[in-house]
């Protein structure tokens, strides 16, 4: 039996709609290969590279602040920082809520933080523990992960606060020596690029690891032994006298070095809030009227001319001085004094009229080259320059004032430099905060006679006669100057009072120099000598004992004036 083949032969039509949709497939899948490799090649390359490849910024060590004898003033410890990918994050609800206890936030919170699926990278919580950071990963949340931080952390707290500074989250320096040395202190980060699974652990390194590079150590001139003795002696004095603020420097005499800079109010740098900026380094940054601090200059510059010495006499009575429509006047009438007892008394007339006998421009000259009017160049934020009118634009009766320390203003750190004239043989010293390692290099204002003639009358303000017997120290001579002087205002000046004492030890060879101020004394007293002096009697006590500078004088030498003596007091 003969077998019969059949050969099924489609129409021509469908013959031709197969051809055109294979042909069509082709095209499809050819359009689709360009599209993906060409058009579209760099968006899916990066899309797919944030999904499989982090750069992690590797932080360096932010250097440390120390101070001279290199006891911590601020210093970063190691935190970790939880954050997310919330394209990556599967958690429970059971999950959220242990995490969210954990971190000590609200599980709405994390919602909001995760519910971004465009974003790759969210932080959860900034600088915890290390500790409770590892209690975070062991919940084993897919897309949660911890990231090295340090923390800076303020060991000697508010005692040092407006000259160390402060950092922001960020460990970027927002005040201080932490912003004023930032490039120095924080180095340069690191960075590693890495590929990490879906469960966010990290597989391979596409690169070799940039590492950190650690910040340096910055040393600063202040002996935080000697700073919490200052700040310890003028919270008293600010509390007692009911004072708005006070600052108090401590020199070193010989070489410049800053070894104490206190403030008040002060703030907490390990937790600085909006009122901190509203804290700053007064000593440096504000500007006041010096008052009689200034009297030294005018009668060294003076003597420095020949035409006067420690006994020429100057007529005071009867305690007023008449110059055009205005009168200077002295606190009580002293009658004849010489150029040594206007400095022992402070009196307002001998010293206009000391002054006006000068030329002007050899005055203003004097007084720019100890530093007024331009900045001590300590390297600090927001320095301040004070103001000293160019002698051109000076009447009689400014070229008076400004003699005892009225119309013009000046920093106190630039009034404790000042004096480094007197300690140094005539000799101005540069100041610094940083500790030195070289002895510095002065410019001569005075002539060593003229400098160590000064000093012996700074010796008599501190004695009975003087405006200052509670500036003395025992067993060691102590020279001084007092100030009380007027704030300005809107309108003139107001009732309001800058007390301040500037002074050195020991007077036969200074080491130390020491400036306080109290700005706005308020609870009767207000006088230099009753304000001031006494913080920089015990300031300047214990740090000599401290340093063990040998006595120049012996353990009586301590002479008040008798109780029913009248208080010698300068006028304002």
């Amino acid at each position: 039996m003969a077998v019969v083949q059949q050969s099924i032969k489609l129409p021509q039509w469908r013959r031709r709609l197969l051809l055109v949709l294979v042909l069509l497939g082709f095209a499809a899948l050819i359009g689709r290969a360009v599209l993906l490799q060409g058009v579209r090649h760099a968006f899916l390359q990066q899309q797919g590279a944030a999904r499989t490849t982090r750069s992690m910024t590797l932080y360096a060590h932010r250097g440390m602040i120390t101070d001279r004898n290199g006891e911590p003033l601020a210093i970063s410890s190691p935190v970790e920082s939880i954050w997310a990918n919330p394209a990556d994050t599967k958690a429970s609800k059971e999950q959220v809520e242990k995490l969210a206890k954990l971190l000590e936030l609200n599980p709405t919170e994390i919602g909001a933080k995760l519910a971004n699926q465009n974003r790759d990278f969210v932080y959860l919580k900034r600088r915890i523990s290390p500790e409770l950071a590892n209690h975070v990963m062991a919940l084993h949340i897919p897309g949660v992960n911890m990231q090295r931080e340090y923390k800076r952390f303020y060991p000697a707290g508010e005692v040092t606060a407006q000259l160390v500074g402060y950092t922001g989250s960020d460990e970027n320096g927002l005040d201080g020596c932490e912003y004023q040395y930032q490039k120095w202190l924080s180095g340069k980060a690191g960075s590693r690029h890495v590929i990490k699974d879906r469960q966010g652990h990290i597989v391979d390194d596409l690169e070799a690891v940039k590492l950190p590079q650690d910040g340096h150590d910055l040393v600063l001139s202040i002996d935080r032994k000697i700073q919490y003795l200052a700040y310890r002696e003028l919270s008293k004095a600010v509390e007692e006298n009911k004072a708005k603020a006070g600052a108090v420097v401590v020199l070193n005499a010989k070489t410049g070095e800053v070894l104490a800079m206190v403030n008040l109010p002060a703030y907490n740098p390990n937790n600085p809030n909006k009122e901190s900026a509203k804290s700053r380094n007064r000593a440096i940054i504000d500007i006041f009227e010096p008052g009689s601090t200034m009297k030294p200059m005018t009668i060294a510059a003076a003597i420095e001319t020949g035409r006067y010495n420690a006994e020429t006499k100057i007529d005071t009575a009867p305690g007023t001085y008449k110059i055009g429509t205005a009168t200077v006047h002295d606190s009580h009438p002293n009658g004849l004094l010489t150029v040594s007892q206007v400095i022992q008394k402070s009196s307002n007339v001998g010293a206009a009229k000391i002054a006006l006998s000068l030329d002007p421009q050899y005055m203003w000259g004097v007084f720019n080259q100890l530093g007024f009017g331009t900045i001590a160049h300590v390297n600090f934020p927001a320095e301040a320059s004070g103001k000293l009118r160019n002698y051109k634009t000076w009447h009689q009766i400014e070229q008076a004032t400004i003699s005892y320390g009225n119309g013009i203003s000046v920093t106190l750190l630039q009034m404790a430099r000042a004096y480094t004239v007197f300690a140094n043989e005539g000799e101005l010293r540069p100041v610094t905060l940083l500790k030195s390692k070289e002895p510095s290099v002065g410019q001569q204002v005075f002539s060593a006679a003229t400098a160590l003639s000064v000093r012996d009358m700074l010796e008599t303000v501190v004695q009975p006669g003087g405006t200052a017997p509670k500036a003395q120290v025992m067993g060691y001579r102590v020279a001084g100057k007092t100030g009380t002087a007027h704030k300005p205002g809107v309108g003139g000046y107001q009732d309001k009072y800058i007390a301040s004492f500037v002074g050195m030890a020991p007077a036969s060879n200074p080491k130390l120099i020491i400036a306080v101020m109290i700005d706005e004394p308020s609870n009767g007293q207000y006088y230099g000598g009753a304000v001031s002096a006494p913080v920089f009697s015990a300031v300047m006590g214990a740090t000599l004992r401290m340093m063990g500078v040998p006595q120049d004088a012996p353990n009586n030498n301590v002479i008040l004036p008798p109780a029913d003596l009248p208080e010698v007091k300068e006028a304002a």
